[in-house]
């Protein structure tokens, strides 16, 4: 299926274009003061701009205040304190956004993204998700943002004196939109057409704000990107995990309190004891059902029902798993011996990993060890939350598109076929940032038009131009060198995973 961008764009980017060039140092204004901008590329943009206050440790997030003269949003702002995110400043101020705009006037749809790396890491600030070429190809108003993240965000102190701690980092997000529903019109944007999207970690914290009630008519659109969450952390498991993280920090129940005062470089040190839930990997930190701002799990036992009305795009890449690699490419060379062993742990079901691989190999018969391996594992990890919530806002009568990306990425001859997080920069159309991708080739910039145009439209309207998913048919949208719309596919690995009861990795 091929889509016309003329077909989807109202304003042409010529126009757009030229009205960013016009205006030299742009000024916007925003309900706590104006702000200076730059003009990048084709558009305007604006980073750094403050949209919380600097936050109060484990409580919920307050607007900024008022301030005279013109600031400048010309560098991103810090994200939250983290392991493993070398060359970006860090600090609990945090809750700053950026906005990428072909014009300050007009009235577009707003593409609100947030990031992935699970509710742990990462930040609004990657090259990978610069928003200057969406905004511009689309004529859209792009916004990325920073909130808190880990036990910043989400340890569940409401048992020591800090209720709102569980989904402090939610509660960023609800302020985020509140900030895009009273300031966006000034940036170019319609506040009526808000369209929030997300990769990995970002997809599942727009799921489960589809399921908190102070969210409800910020948005109007929803597209995840591999991220799902079905179940939230149930309060039980939440305080184990708090406990473990007092424990390493040297407090215990009667002195937890003094959390607050300790540093945030500590805080951040302590956060990799081995999970006592999972029972492997360090703390896992998200969304808690805690009955004052999640009061109910976001796609069970149903499809949330205030957000049954937003159409919703779901998708995920063909080769998740393959993306988890990292430096081990001895995983490319294992036997088939040594498949079920590794299996046991990456599939997170319970069920017999011989008995698997046993079926994959009468699937896919002409399947190496690693391709057996990796197909089981994205199947039952990432590929299986999507299906419950596509079949969920089905039962409901939902809108819901699903999308499944097989289009080979060129690293290293193609081994990693379409992993994890291939899907960001070709929505962004920042194919030179991407490890996967890392030039604009032809075939490279043919996806990234498919998926934009896909994309834009949805944002638009609702409606990213195939047919929704319903059951039994299923429809899916395959995005590949020849893309096409397939009917339940990969069916017989859904129908063995349906098998036995799925668990929302980390809750």
């Amino acid at each position: 299926m091929q889509f016309s961008r003329r077909t989807l764009i109202a304003a042409p980017l010529a126009l757009a274009t030229t009205a960013a060039h016009a205006q030299s140092a742009p000024i916007a204004r925003t309900r706590h003061g104006r702000v200076r901008g730059a003009v990048a590329s084709e558009v305007l943009s604006f980073k750094g701009v403050r949209y919380g206050a600097s936050t109060r440790r484990f409580q919920a997030p307050e607007r900024p205040q008022a301030w005279r003269g013109v600031r400048d949003a010309l560098a991103f702002g810090p994200a939250c304190p983290q392991r493993g995110l070398d060359g970006e400043a860090q600090s609990e101020d945090c809750l700053f956004l950026n906005v990428w705009t072909p014009a300050l006037s007009g009235s577009r749809p707003v593409a609100l993204y947030i990031h992935g790396g699970a509710y742990n890491t990462g930040s609004g600030s990657s090259p990978v998700t610069d928003g200057a070429r969406l905004a511009a190809y689309g004529d859209v108003v792009v916004v990325t943002l920073n909130h808190r993240l880990n036990a910043f965000g989400y340890a569940y102190l409401a048992g020591h004196g800090f209720p709102d701690s569980g989904n402090a980092g939610q509660l960023d997000l609800i302020l985020a939109l509140e900030w895009v529903r009273d300031n966006i019109a000034n940036f170019g944007g319609d506040p009526a057409c808000v369209t929030v999207f997300g990769q990995s970690g970002g997809g599942a914290k727009i799921a489960t704000l589809m399921a908190m009630p102070a969210a409800a008519g910020l948005f109007h659109r929803a597209f995840t990107m591999s991220g799902q969450q079905v179940t939230a952390s149930g309060p039980g498991n939440a305080a184990r995990r708090t406990d473990a993280y007092l424990a390493a920090l040297g407090l215990g129940a009667e002195t937890a309190r003094n959390i607050a005062a300790l540093s945030a470089d500590r805080l951040v040190e302590a956060l990799t004891p081995t999970d006592p839930v999972l029972g492997f990997g360090s703390l896992y930190f998200g969304p808690v059902l805690d009955q004052r701002h999640l009061t109910r799990h976001p796609f069970y036992p149903d499809a949330a029902p205030q957000s049954l009305g937003i159409p919703m795009m779901i998708g995920n890449t063909h080769d998740e798993t393959r993306g988890f690699v990292g430096s081990d490419r001895g995983v490319f060379a294992m036997t088939w011996d040594e498949v079920p062993a590794r299996l046991a742990g990456a599939m997170r079901v319970d069920i017999l990993p011989s008995y698997v691989v046993s079926e994959y190999r009468r699937l896919y018969p002409h399947y190496t060890p690693s391709d057996v391996y990796f197909a089981a594992s994205t199947a039952a990890r990432s590929w299986r939350g999507a299906l419950i919530e596509l079949e969920e806002r089905a039962k409901a009568g939902a809108p819901a598109y699903a999308y499944q990306l097989d289009w080979r990425a060129s690293a290293e001859g193609g081994i990693f076929g379409a992993p994890h997080t291939l899907d960001i920069p070709l929505v962004f159309g920042t194919l030179e940032a991407s490890e996967w991708i890392g030039a604009r080739t032809r075939e490279a910039e043919a996806m990234s038009r498919t998926l934009m145009d896909a994309f834009i439209r949805f944002a638009r309207t609702g409606d990213p131009g195939w047919a929704p998913y319903t059951l039994p048919a299923r429809s899916t949208m395959i995005f590949d060198t020849t893309s096409r719309v397939e009917n339940d596919p990969r069916r017989a690995e859904r129908e063995l995973f349906a098998r036995v009861p799925y668990v929302q990795p980390g809750t």
